[in-house]
């Protein structure tokens, strides 16, 4: 048996522990996709085909996260025994991980896209970020599944799955 209790959602804490998680795993992904971008392009300085690049990292980030998540979980899920699964409790299907991925996005488009006109320096976007993403976490807090917001849009939720305990 691997649910505790029929889709229960995980507390914020796990989700976001598990979040925190994910983005060390994603160092790795980056540095790996960087490489090859670098090396299949040819490269040289680091501003060049920037924008090219981070176009690039999307759609990486896409596959990954979307053959993870139509599997029930990435590395960092795993860890934290957390699976996202349709609001029926299913698998997710490609389609809809891919969508999932999309609207993932709020956790990071709203603040870079209103530091954007500003000369803002690395600092003060560091800190409108992690506000941002701390408002967005506690936003789930008013949900009634508890779920965040992107996931209900998505039609996916994260569900509890540590193993039971024998007793």
């Amino acid at each position: 048996m691997t649910t505790a209790l029929p889709l229960a959602t995980p507390s914020l804490r796990r989700r976001m522990a598990c979040w925190l998680y994910e983005g060390v795993l994603m160092f790795g992904v980056v540095f790996m996709a960087g490489y090859l971008f670098g090396t299949l392009t040819q490269t040289r300085n680091a501003l060049d085909n920037r924008h090219w690049l981070q176009a690039f990292l999307f759609i990486v980030f896409g596959i990954y996260f979307g053959w993870f998540w139509a599997k029930g979980q990435t590395l960092a899920m795993k860890t934290w025994h957390i699976s996202v699964v349709d609001r029926q409790g299913r698998p997710l299907t490609q389609a809809r991980a891919l969508w999932r991925y999309v609207l993932c996005w709020v956790w990071f488009l709203p603040p870079l896209a209103a530091v954007a006109p500003f000369a803002l320096s690395a600092g003060e976007v560091t800190v409108l970020a992690t506000g941002w993403v701390l408002v967005w976490a506690l936003l789930s807090r008013f949900q009634r599944e508890g779920q965040f917001w992107h996931d209900i849009w998505a039609g996916t939720r994260l569900v509890d799955v540590r193993p039971n305990r024998p007793a």
